[in-house]
């Protein structure tokens, strides 16, 4: 009877033993994990991208200049409303597209934005920070990822890129079908749905101050064959030209105090053109 106890004890031991070994077996690392943490080789490799450090701003006289030389091909039904728009804005009516703090969003933004913008490198991404409306902010993933398979609509939709050489290479999807395709700030149509971007953003060869954005615009609702355009950003090293705060309808707004005497801002009155009510 005691051999029987003592062999069980053995057994369970011997079971134990086997268990605690398979239990301090260290949990192999989850090969579906999208955000690791960045390696030196990593922050190594960033050096050797371009240099585009520096607040870029827009080329706005050549986004004039091909409202004239380079039209998007759009289909008859949007390029009656282009010509309506036009019309509107010569006449000294302009019908403003970006109104009530809605982002400029893709691609308007890089098509026709008036603000200066700063692109930030990071292990898997690359990070396009913008002046303006509060919410000018581009993620473009270089980490191997993919596109969702249902992407959830966003104002700049979702972008991955790689490098090519020193160009990237951006893929952009699943932009709300609300945000337009503009050639000036009064005259654009919404994408409305199915919008594709390709973007391909190079250094001038000849000037290293200068950002050349090559897009390829897709959209079936709008346009009757992709629309392919080129915008220029110029570099401005000087810290004065360091981008700031924008926060839309900020103007709207004075100082004031509460009840509480709480600093607060209290609203502007204005007419319904959006001018300010002159005080009495």
């Amino acid at each position: 009877m005691k051999k029987q106890c003592l062999s069980a004890v053995i057994a369970a031991c011997v079971a134990f033993g086997v268990t605690a070994e398979l239990g301090a077996q260290p949990a192999q690392k989850q090969k579906s994990e999208i955000n690791p943490a960045p390696t030196a080789k990593d922050w190594a490799d960033i050096a050797k991208l371009p240099d585009w450090s520096g607040v870029w701003n827009p080329k706005i006289t050549d986004q004039d200049a091909q409202i004239k030389t380079n039209m998007p091909p759009w289909n008859d039904k949007a390029m009656e409303q282009i010509r309506f728009q036009m019309a509107e804005e010569k006449a000294g009516r302009p019908p403003p597209l970006f109104v009530n703090c809605l982002p400029e969003a893709m691609p308007a933004w890089m098509l026709v934005t008036h603000n200066s913008m700063e692109i930030l490198f990071t292990p898997g991404r690359v990070t396009m920070l913008g002046e303006s409306d509060g919410n000018r902010l581009r993620r473009i993933y270089t980490d191997g990822r993919k596109h969702p398979d249902d992407p959830d609509p966003t104002w700049h939709g979702h972008s991955i890129g790689h490098w090519e050489g020193d160009t990237l290479v951006v893929d952009t999807i699943g932009v709300m079908p609300q945000t337009y395709i503009a050639i000036s700030e009064a005259a654009g149509i919404p994408n409305n749905g199915d919008l594709h971007v390709t973007e391909r953003i190079h250094l001038d060869p000849k000037n290293k101050d200068i950002l050349l954005v090559d897009l390829e615009i897709t959209a079936p609702k709008v346009l009757t064959k992709p629309w392919k355009t080129t915008r220029i950003f110029f570099r401005q090293r000087a810290r004065i030209y360091d981008i700031i705060e924008g926060v839309c309808l900020e103007g709207y707004f004075k100082p004031g105090k509460d009840k509480w005497g709480n600093d607060i801002f209290e609203p502007i009155k204005h007419d319904v053109g959006g001018n300010r009510v002159p005080p009495k």
